[in-house]
């Protein structure tokens, strides 16, 4: 096993889950993502998409916490206290997502059988991805993973 491998099964056996970034790259935003709060809290995983790597690590620990004293969250649910000052959005993410965002998830699980949920957040003037006036920056900066990808997706 890799010691990157032994780091994740560690701190999922300690902390409830390990947290994973994935760097910006071109057009693609940062993202992360947990591994094992499905396995350890029977809860699904949670992706923040976005957003610089403290803030996304610090929200899917504060996630990972409440769900381990018994909070549970589910799609389409509005949600408080995750991001300071902003109420967010669970989401699903579609099966047809997994490949391409959550290879730790893959992993971990040895296959598809876990669930994500992505929080989605407004911009500060409240506006959210999918409305009229989200800006196409904003759009592609947090896009939804809730539709299976389309062929023209990368």
């Amino acid at each position: 096993m890799e010691p990157g491998e032994q780091k994740a099964i560690a701190d999922v056996e300690e902390h409830g889950c390990h947290v994973i970034h994935v760097m910006e790259e071109g057009d693609l935003p940062p993202f992360a993502y947990s591994v094992g709060i499905e396995k350890t809290s029977q809860a699904a995983e949670l992706v923040v998409i976005g957003l610089k790597q403290p803030l996304a690590h610090f929200i899917i620990n504060d996630y990972n916490r409440r769900v381990r004293e018994g909070e549970r969250f589910e799609a389409g649910q509005e949600v408080s206290g995750l991001l300071e000052g902003f109420d967010c959005q669970l989401r699903s993410v579609d099966r047809s997502r997994y490949r391409e965002y959550f290879g730790w998830n893959l992993w971990f699980y040895k296959g598809p059988d876990f669930r994500v949920l992505q929080l989605v957040y407004p911009t500060v003037e409240g506006v959210w991805p999918w409305e009229p006036a989200a800006s196409e920056w904003f759009r592609r900066r947090q896009p939804l993973l809730d539709a299976p990808t389309t062929e023209n997706e990368g």
